[in-house]
């Protein structure tokens, strides 16, 4: 198992709950996310900035 840190650049969204699944379904992309945090939000562009720390099966 490996970690890594990374940072996503996510959409805003409507309601809470439907920016959480966006950040969810972001992070799963790059593996099972452990940790992850809205470091920054830009209004006029309507996006999201989310730091996370995620796991990758490693390759043996």
């Amino acid at each position: 198992m490996t970690t890594h840190f990374i940072t996503a650049e996510i959409d805003l969204q409507e309601t809470p709950t439907e920016l959480e699944q966006a950040i969810a379904a972001e992070l799963e992309k790059q593996g099972e996310p452990l940790r992850w945090a809205i470091t920054s939000v830009d209004t006029e562009q309507e996006k999201a900035t989310v730091e996370a720390v995620v796991t990758t099966a490693s390759a043996e």
